[in-house]
């Protein structure tokens, strides 16, 4: 495929931009898709829960948005852009294990209205996330 490039044990894809925190952030339009990398998923192991925002909550870049609990640790999710909650994966309620078998496509967090397009340029692109991973 190659819309996705692997390192190591991980996939990384290309239409994507990612956070330090290892967040991912699809734009579509003025909508960004919010998720947890590959990388992210596998270092949590078996995922179990989620902590979903409310629809129209308003957030700022860096805010914590969700939590995911895993058999091991919870970890944040984190707000890669400023902006307001129009979606959450309900699908995520019930089966929280999509985040592991499928964290790009069916084991999306939420999408936000894009608020502040400027801050769309301070995420890393894929190569980027690359060398992130790498030094890890």
């Amino acid at each position: 495929m190659d819309d996705s490039v692997t390192v190591g044990r991980y996939v990384v894809m290309k239409d994507r931009l990612y956070t330090p925190s290892d967040e991912y952030v699809k734009v579509e339009g003025n909508v960004a898709v919010v998720g947890i990398t590959d990388y992210a998923q596998k270092k949590l192991r078996d995922i179990v829960g989620v902590d979903l925002p409310e629809v129209g909550r308003e957030v700022g870049k860096g805010e914590v948005v969700a939590t995911v609990e895993s058999v091991k640790a919870a970890a944040d999710i984190y707000a890669p852009l400023s902006g307001r909650v129009i979606q959450v994966n309900e699908e995520l309620r019930g089966s929280p294990e999509l985040i592991n078998a499928d964290p790009y496509r069916r084991g999306w967090i939420l999408k936000v209205e894009i608020s502040n397009r400027d801050e769309i340029e301070k995420l890393m692109k894929w190569e980027e996330y690359v060398k992130k991973i790498e030094k890890e």
